[in-house]
């Protein structure tokens, strides 16, 4: 949780980062910061190095060059051990492609986010239960999940069930969770970021603060 004392810290540092598949380069040379408690939007057309920047703080790729420093910790340098456990404890991600056990329950699903973390299986499932509570889907919880395609948090749902994720994106970041959505969609970034970072050609074109929208 983030504290008075450590809101406006950098708690995402990349210098100077390259990733590199092959003769494509997906990022070339992106140097960025961002701090804690900040909610930022990280948008630009497809395939200008988005999702690889996503994946270089998640700890799901490694740079070809630079560092990328998330907590204290060099991500590069971490060992497959440290990754995961790197990945449970830092990084909560909404992915792009539902990552999803397919013979538990959507509840269940969210519960074991939390379990992995070391919270207690009981409180796990009743915080699940308020999540599912608090988004209006209640009534899915005991649904199994199928395989969902999209390009941002809202990108397949409809306008009430967007706005209901976006108002819990606010409230996360306004006590204190930091945020980066990568997003096509500038209505989401305009109502649930304070600052736009601009992706081309897998660097950053440019970034600027965005004013609060309702």
């Amino acid at each position: 949780m983030i504290t008075e004392e450590s809101r406006g810290e950098a708690v995402v540092r990349l210098d100077g980062v390259r990733k590199e598949y092959g003769e494509t380069t997906a990022l070339n040379g992106v140097s960025l910061e961002i701090r804690a408690g900040e909610a930022v939007a990280v948008m630009g057309p497809s395939g200008c190095g988005k999702s690889t920047f996503l994946n270089m703080i998640a700890g799901l790729d490694r740079p070809t060059g630079g560092t990328v420093v998330v907590h204290g910790e060099n991500v590069g340098e971490l060992n497959e051990k440290g990754l995961a456990l790197y990945r449970r404890r830092r990084i909560g991600m909404i992915f792009q492609f539902f990552n999803l056990v397919d013979d538990l329950s959507a509840l269940d699903n969210v519960a074991l986010a939390a379990q992995l973390t070391g919270t207690p299986a009981r409180q796990a499932r009743r915080r699940a239960l308020e999540l599912f509570d608090e988004l209006g889907v209640a009534d899915r919880r005991n649904a199994y999940p199928c395989l969902l395609y999209t390009d941002e948090p809202t990108g397949a749902l409809d306008s009430r069930s967007g706005e209901q994720v976006m108002d819990l994106l606010l409230d996360l970041n306004q006590i204190g969770q930091t945020l980066i959505l990568v997003t096509h969609d500038e209505r989401l970034a305009k109502r649930c970021a304070s600052r736009l970072v601009e992706f081309a050609d897998g660097r950053v074109k440019g970034e600027h603060t965005l004013e609060p929208s309702a």
